[in-house]
């Protein structure tokens, strides 16, 4: 599967999610659910809250990468918001996250959701990268951004 499967249009808004944590990842959830990406809502749910009780997924410097296998997902799916207030997701540097990309990727998609985790991870370590992203004017400006990060 190419990145342009990865990231489409309708799974990209630059309106602010809820500033709770569970609220954002339901939010972001409902752009993969609206995108005909999920099957079953509540599983798909279950696998997000389940992977973030395990270890938060804030990854610092503004960013939380929220994701999850799950049987529930058909397509495997990056979903991007960014937020104005920020949401908490335990980040190590403890700062509220105002770029919000969840990467969901069906149960036996192993290979495909490490490959693209790992690409996303160094992508948004990257500060160019993450201006980029909050400095966006539309939702395709996000959608090729994040293209180029998962190619």
């Amino acid at each position: 599967m190419d990145a342009e499967d990865f990231v489409v249009p309708a799974l990209v808004t630059l309106d602010d999610p809820p500033a709770e944590r569970r609220a954002c990842i339901d939010f972001l959830l409902d752009l993969a659910v609206d995108a005909g990406r999920v099957t079953d809502r509540a599983a798909a749910r279950d696998a997000l809250l389940e992977r973030e009780s395990v270890s938060p997924t804030g990854l610092g410097h503004g960013v939380a990468l929220p994701h999850a296998r799950t049987e529930a997902v058909t397509a495997p799916t990056v979903a991007f918001a960014r937020s104005d207030r920020g949401v908490d997701f335990d980040a190590p540097d403890g700062e509220p996250a105002t770029l919000l990309v969840c990467l969901l990727a069906p149960a036996d998609a192993d290979e495909d959701h490490l490959a693209v985790l790992s690409r996303l991870s160094r992508s948004l370590a990257d500060s160019a990268f993450r201006t980029r992203l909050a400095e966006a004017s539309s939702e395709r400006a996000v959608v090729n951004a994040l293209r180029e990060a998962v190619a």
